[in-house]
């Protein structure tokens, strides 16, 4: 009797439970997001103009070229973007699926959480019903000293583990930390196989094929990307004041740059 009972409470809440939410088309949107149950199209869409991006010509002309593979079918790799905050590597990512979209490829980017990390074997599962090609975007990833096996099962997603991406599927990944893990000279000093401990670590940024390093930028050149976004929007802007404005930020980088040229426009009644 009690099984029963507890057979007819389950049945009744998974009525109760709202069904899961039905995937959008695949083939219909330039971006989407996955939210660990459904794969959700963006309404709009409006990354940075890839040209605008300055400071990083090598890096972004690296990953356009590596995107363009991908969406042409041909052998590209995963990549991981590192380095210092604010210095364009989310921006990139996204302008350059743009820019391929806009010369008339069928390539899109789907953005998961890092917190879902466990439900990317799912993700796939549903990325392999379609040939279209999918950059997989994931934003800021990091693990502590816990997150060892969240890394060792990514690592596996990315090659070699059973439930490995599709080939419809690339990895863009961006990182504070060139490794990823965080590394310690403590480890160095470990007596059991201390070489293992830290090519365990490694191992995970040794799975991408390009590794591409964003680092802090110099005066000049903070000022060269608040020069290209204001020049776009037609505003024009002293110099000093946006080294002012950076300074009293604590940082010169793209983002910084960015949102010295919003306050420009506000000053100007400007709409962005």
């Amino acid at each position: 009797m009690t099984d029963d009972i507890l057979s007819r409470i389950a049945s009744a809440l998974e009525r109760m439970a709202p069904p899961p939410a039905p995937s959008a088309d695949l083939g219909a949107a330039s971006a989407y997001v996955w939210d660990g149950s459904a794969i959700q199209a963006v309404d709009a869409f409006e990354p940075v103009n890839y040209d605008l991006l300055t400071g990083i010509d090598a890096q972004k002309a690296t990953l356009l070229e590596n995107t363009r593979r991908h969406a042409a079918h041909h052998a590209a790799h995963d990549v991981l973007l590192w380095g210092a905050r604010g210095t364009g590597k989310s921006a990139v990512v996204a302008a350059v699926v743009d820019r391929l979209q806009r010369e008339g490829a069928d390539i899109a980017l789907l953005q998961c959480a890092i917190d879902e990390l466990a439900s990317l074997p799912r993700l796939f599962s549903l990325l392999r019903t379609t040939q279209r090609p999918f950059i997989l975007f994931l934003d800021d990833l990091g693990f502590d000293e816990g997150g060892v096996g969240d890394a060792r099962a990514l690592r596996s997603l990315l090659q070699g583990g059973t439930a490995a991406r599709p080939a419809n599927v690339r990895l863009y990944v961006t990182s504070n930390r060139r490794h990823i893990v965080p590394r310690h000279l403590s480890e160095q000093d470990d007596p059991v196989n201390p070489r293992d401990v830290i090519d365990d670590k490694m191992a995970l940024s040794d799975r991408f094929g390009l590794s591409l390093g964003f680092h802090a930028i110099d005066q000049q050149a903070y000022v060269d990307i608040v020069t290209g976004y204001a020049d776009s929007l037609g505003l024009s802007f002293d110099p000093l004041e946006a080294i002012q404005w950076a300074t009293q930020r604590g940082s010169r980088s793209g983002r910084v740059a960015w949102q010295y040229v919003v306050e420009l426009a506000g000053r100007n009644g400007r709409a962005l």
